[in-house]
């Protein structure tokens, strides 16, 4: 499976602005500029997609463990957030929260370690990742 994005970009870097588009529509010129980037802007950047990317990844990664292993998990909620710090992207941290019947504090934080190894995203990314589980 291949999936791809386009990102066009006009202008200087402080000046200019750019959009992206997904192939499957999700994003449809989507803006993005410096200021979204580097500053406190309201368009998207590329650590928001880092991050949703992360958390979208794990939280079905572990849907598939949990599964697998006999649970029914009624609702995950992941939120993954990037650090950027002097231009090098360094950490994503994962906190999760976690309805999920049956299942025991040890097994669930087990499954949740296993997932996040696991996660084709967590496996590309070359950062430092960290996960926070709760079980509710």
């Amino acid at each position: 499976m291949k999936r791809q994005a386009t990102a066009v970009w006009t202008g200087t870097i402080k000046d200019g602005r750019g959009h992206l588009t997904s192939q499957s529509g999700a994003l449809e010129h989507t803006p993005y500029t410096f200021v979204s980037r580097f500053e406190s802007g309201t368009d998207t950047n590329p650590e928001e997609l880092m991050a949703a990317a992360h958390a979208g990844c794990f939280t079905m990664k572990l849907s598939a463990e949990l599964t697998s292993a006999g649970y029914k998990p009624k609702e995950l909620v992941t939120t993954s957030s990037i650090s950027l710090e002097n231009g090098i992207i360094t950490k994503s941290d994962l906190v999760l929260t976690a309805k999920i019947p049956a299942i025991s504090e040890e097994e669930f934080q087990r499954i949740a370690t296993i997932s996040e190894q696991g996660c084709p995203v967590s496996k590309a990314y070359n950062l430092e990742i960290s996960l926070l589980a709760t079980l509710l």
